[in-house]
């Protein structure tokens, strides 16, 4: 019996996924109107009467971490991204655009955010994120910086929304991967790659931070009070020490019970 054929599907790479985006993208010249072939012929024209000037204007250089994204007359040239290297344009109807795929990081401003508990919380981050996708960067947005560092804050505050305080400060790499994780799919049309999310603060308003400095501080007290008769003494004589420093009209004198016990037995023989 003939062994039957096995079907292995490989996982996709980015590269594969950017394969399939730049397939968008035209890959042939679409025909030149009369206008455009007169406008093309008279820029070989100059060229060439120009020489040697116009090989300092029409030779460009790229770098090893750059790309050059080149439109003539308004349309994108074939063949996508251009470089490392030397590349060549047409004076007057070729432009180009350089686009920098060295990561990039940014501080996201400190954002005011609610928590799910109602507790309002100051927080800033920091977003690292690179050009994966040249021809996305140039022809889907705009500004491709601009764009993702508005998206990090908004971001930013609708994942701490969903998520208590106690959360926010326990649970900062989960919600670091959230956020990588949501601006990663946002970002992903415009041909950048957020590699990395960090918390760096947060901040709480400054009750907030007495109460729970307070809590602390009691939950301490009570543990050292459990373990010392002593320490109870020290309190007790603090707490009088506070009350009478105050200007009260009624002061509440208390009684250890070592003290008030004999009496108390003296009164139930009789």
């Amino acid at each position: 019996m003939p062994d039957k054929e096995e079907k292995i599907e490989l996982e996709s790479t980015p590269l594969d996924e950017a394969n399939r985006r730049m397939s968008s993208y035209p890959t042939e010249p679409e025909p030149m109107g009369c206008i455009e072939f007169i406008a093309t012929a008279c820029s070989i024209l100059l060229f060439i009467v120009t020489l040697p000037i116009s090989l300092c204007l029409s030779f460009k250089v790229v770098q090893e971490y750059e790309r050059a994204v080149i439109f003539r007359l308004g349309r994108l040239r074939k063949g996508g991204a251009r470089g490392p290297g030397i590349f060549f344009i047409l004076p007057c109807i070729d432009t180009y655009c350089k686009v920098d795929l060295r990561t990039v990081s940014f501080d996201v401003p400190p954002q005011e955010v609610l928590s799910k508990d109602s507790v309002t919380v100051c927080v800033d981050a920091v977003i690292y994120y690179r050009v994966r996708e040249p021809l996305a960067a140039v022809v889907n947005v705009n500004n491709y910086s601009h764009s993702t560092r508005l998206l990090a804050a908004t971001t930013l505050r609708n994942v701490l929304g969903t998520r208590n305080l106690a959360e926010i400060l326990s649970e900062r790499e989960a919600i670091s991967h959230t956020m990588q994780t949501a601006l990663d799919e946002a970002t992903d049309p415009w041909g950048v790659k957020v590699e990395r999310v960090e918390m760096k603060d947060v901040r709480l308003p400054l009750q907030l931070q007495r109460a729970m400095a307070a809590e602390a501080e009691a939950a301490q007290a009570s543990d050292v009070i459990a373990e010392s008769p002593a320490a109870l003494q020290l309190r007790y004589l603090q707490t009088l020490n506070t009350i009478s420093a105050e200007k009260n009209s009624t002061i509440i004198f208390p009684l250890p019970l070592d003290i008030v016990t004999p009496f108390l037995a003296r009164g139930s023989e009789l």
